[in-house]
């Protein structure tokens, strides 16, 4: 929805000690008992699991002994990290239903409604010469605002504002009197103003679409710079199958690592889409990827790493994964650099943040996470099958570079309409 008008300016933020008003006048929260006891008892029961799990990771990385226990305490963690997020949730709503209010605070031209804890909040603050039809409404049931009951409410350029609950005619005229000997405004009655509703809000990512590309909005091609860095860090993997003798299982584990700085630009994208709500959303991307490549990496050990000749019991050598991820750093830090560049310079640069969700952005990594089963699952059978995995190695690079080439160049295409 796209508004437009005069808008209030929004702010979040501790509330300064040193932060003085004429005019300041409280309205608590309604407290609604029943919801507040069934939140409490939720969050206790979603917080044992959580409290439970947290002693167990202490445990597991107080020894990080091998793999396997190390892939255990990753793999716990990021499911903490990701279970948190609820409890958080629901204790922050709950201590918002027993501590939070709102207040009306008014000073020389200014109105400001503040919505939050005493200590921490968001701020709206309104021109008090714009605001206009000051009144009391009544709130549906079972609407958004049905626990504010009768509450005030006026009209702001083009949209409204409201404030208080179960409030009275009587005790409204109150607050106008103090709020127009405070700011020396006199609230006026009527119909907006023409320069009170000209202008957006902000531009609907329609608007951004229906204009005509720039170079820089152009559809990326293979001979533009990112695809260029994408194929020279694809050729890294090619180099060292050929010269430095690279097997099945290091290549693997090289794709592996790939997902994990995808998803690290991930979670970054997600903070520039989401901002304030990323403190929640990112945390729970955090978790849901972290265990899903904390399990994807010890699968991957297990059938392509792990040396048959070793006994089962002494498998798992920290020093021995070390020792695999220091050979393949240059390629890392290749593929590191393609996915940093495209990063900035399409997804920052192009501003292809524009118009995208953050749900829709959660879920985008994951097409690597498919891949990856596809070639353990077909590289691991041919394999087996041929005996020799040089062919198969060759034909997992070729076949890698190709989809991720193609997936680049539809992911950073213009959207249509």
């Amino acid at each position: 929805m796209i508004r437009s008008g005069l808008r209030p300016t929004l702010s979040l933020r501790p509330r300064a000690l040193s932060e003085t008003y004429p005019y300041t006048e409280v309205f608590p929260f309604r407290r609604h008992w029943p919801l507040i006891c069934a939140l409490a008892i939720f969050d206790i029961i979603f917080f044992i699991p959580a409290f439970n799990t947290f002693h167990e990771a202490v445990e597991l990385w107080q020894q990080p002994d091998d793999l396997f226990n190390l892939v255990a305490a990753l793999f716990i963690t990021f499911w903490l990290i990701g279970w948190s997020m609820a409890p958080l949730v629901m204790t922050t709503l709950l201590v918002l239903l027993l501590f939070g209010r709102e207040e009306l605070r008014a000073r020389q031209g200014e109105l400001e409604i503040y919505l939050g804890l005493p200590f921490f909040g968001a701020r709206m603050t309104y021109k008090a010469s714009a605001i206009r039809n000051l009144r009391i409404e009544h709130a549906a049931k079972k609407s958004g605002k049905s626990w504010r009951g009768s509450y005030a409410a006026f009209d702001y350029g083009a949209n409204s504002g409201e404030f208080g609950s179960d409030l009275q005619q009587e005790g409204l005229e109150k607050i106008r009197e103090r709020v127009e000997s405070v700011t020396g405004v006199t609230l006026r009655s009527g119909e907006a103003l023409p320069e009170e509703l000209a202008g957006d809000w902000e531009q609907a990512p329609q608007q951004h679409l229906e204009q005509p590309l720039t170079p820089d909005e152009e559809p990326l091609t293979l001979a533009s710079p990112s695809s260029l860095i994408l194929i020279a860090a694809n050729l890294f993997p090619l180099a060292g199958a050929l010269l430095g003798n690279w097997e099945l299982g290091p290549v693997l584990l090289l794709y592996w690592a790939e997902s994990a700085i995808i998803g690290f630009f991930n979670l970054a994208k997600i903070i520039v889409i989401g901002k304030w709500s990323a403190l929640f959303a990112g945390p729970f991307f955090l978790g849901h990827f972290g265990g899903f490549m904390a399990g994807h990496f010890l699968f991957l050990y297990a059938f392509f790493l792990q040396d048959p000749a070793v006994d089962p019991a002494m498998a798992g050598n920290l020093s021995d994964v070390a020792a695999h991820l220091m050979i393949l750093w240059p390629a890392l830090l290749a593929l590191f650099i393609s996915h940093g560049y495209s990063f900035v310079h399409n997804f920052l640069g192009r501003r292809e943040y524009i118009g995208r969700r953050v749900k829709d952005q959660m879920s985008e990594p994951y097409s690597r996470i498919i891949f990856m089963h596809l070639v353990i699952i077909f590289g691991g059978g041919l394999s087996l099958i041929l005996g020799d995995t040089t062919l198969v190695l060759m034909g997992v690079i070729i076949v890698k570079t190709i989809v991720d080439l193609r997936a680049h160049l539809k992911q950073h295409q213009p959207r249509e309409n």
